[in-house]
């Protein structure tokens, strides 16, 4: 999902994680999708971002659909929230951490990611920020001290509890570094205040932290694994049995649009959101628009690679969480709808239907 510096995390992993597996397996034994329009396209309800332009949207208004209507069901709150709202029917597909979408599929929710949705690219992207007063220097400097996040479980946690073991730090000590859950608006106050000692940060609120002085980044997402795609589109298993043509046009329309955004100017992708923002009448503000740097997501197109789910399926495995050999990344997801897998990478049409050549 597009953001401005960084894609939307997660913010309620244990919300979705809570989904019983009675309720995700029933998901997928019947179709109960929203319908086609009088002219034969079929309707996909989705959840939207407030202020923010999803790459689905976009696909949307640059006209790249042709089987395809999109219907907005309001605003999601976070990822496993958005995930568990498309497994359990309310709409046609959702958006979430990979590390999310692995463990709700571990849970029994029969769900296929076909998409990348967010990750880091060389300008958005997460960082963990200290004072520069804190005498924070390492890893094993927060051994016994507090990180504030937005959510446990999720992207911030699986980051920050993989940079500590390849930091050296033992499962014990890394069970003494407190991650404590806070609003992400108020977290640089916190961090300001002493009353955590480290803090996740993306997006505006990473600019303006930075603007205001006297932080700087400890570690980040891009600097662990270096540009990588974080998130996925899902569609439930049965959903994409029976209306395949109709995924087949959703993937292949939003890939188009996330390589638009890609090999597009800054300027005249922020137009391009303005004015859908204004046009769709949802009584939102554009301020946002002014921090954004890119679609975070560096793989064009937005295939999906195959370690870009197996490295979550590691960390669980390696955390007691999920049992060694039940599942397998290659299962999870497929690219079989998306133009841009096999490489040839097609160029993309700009906002006024000019060819815009491919990077």
């Amino acid at each position: 999902m597009l953001s401005f510096g960084r894609p939307r995390v997660v913010r309620a992993l244990a919300a979705a994680l809570a989904l019983p597996l009675t309720v995700a397996i029933a998901a997928g034994c019947s179709d109960s999708g929203a319908g086609t329009t009088a002219d034969g396209k079929t309707i996909l309800r989705y959840q939207g971002q407030t202020g923010a332009v999803t790459a689905y949207e976009l696909a949307a208004d640059l006209g790249y659909f042709t089987k395809v209507r999109l219907k907005w069901e309001g605003d999601t709150t976070s990822g496993p929230a958005n995930i568990q709202a498309a497994a359990t029917k309310q709409i046609e597909f959702g958006s979430a951490f990979n590390g999310a979408v692995v463990k709700l599929v571990s849970g029994g929710a029969p769900v296929t990611s076909v998409l990348s949705s967010y990750g880091a690219d060389a300008l958005s992207y997460t960082g963990y920020f200290v004072r520069d007063d804190s005498g924070i220097r390492s890893a094993r400097d927060l051994i016994g001290r507090k990180i504030g996040v937005n959510t446990l479980g999720a992207h911030h946690e699986f980051i920050t509890r993989q940079w500590l073991h390849d930091q050296g730090l033992s499962d014990a000590e890394i069970k003494q570094v407190q991650l404590v859950v806070l609003p992400p608006a108020n977290t640089e106050d916190a961090l300001r205040k002493g009353q955590i000692d480290a803090a996740a940060l993306g997006g505006p609120l990473q600019d303006t932290a930075l603007a205001h002085g006297g932080l700087h980044a400890l570690y980040t997402d891009k600097d662990l694994f270096g540009q990588f795609d974080y998130g996925t589109y899902v569609f439930r298993n049965d959903y994409l049995q029976q209306h395949q043509d109709a995924v087949a046009d959703f993937v292949q329309g939003t890939a188009r649009a996330i390589r638009w955004l890609q090999v597009t100017p800054r300027d005249q992708v922020v137009a391009r959101m303005t004015t859908i923002i204004q046009q769709r009448g949802r009584n939102e503000n554009t301020n946002l628009l002014q921090y954004y740097k890119s679609s975070g997501l560096p793989v064009p197109g937005g295939v999906i690679q195959e370690r870009e789910l197996q490295i979550w399926i590691d960390w669980l495995v390696r955390n007691g969480e999920l049992p060694a050999g039940t599942l397998a990344a290659k299962d999870l997801y497929t690219n079989k709808f998306n133009p841009y897998a096999n490489g040839t990478y097609p160029p993309a049409s700009g906002p006024t239907g000019e060819a815009v050549a491919a990077k």
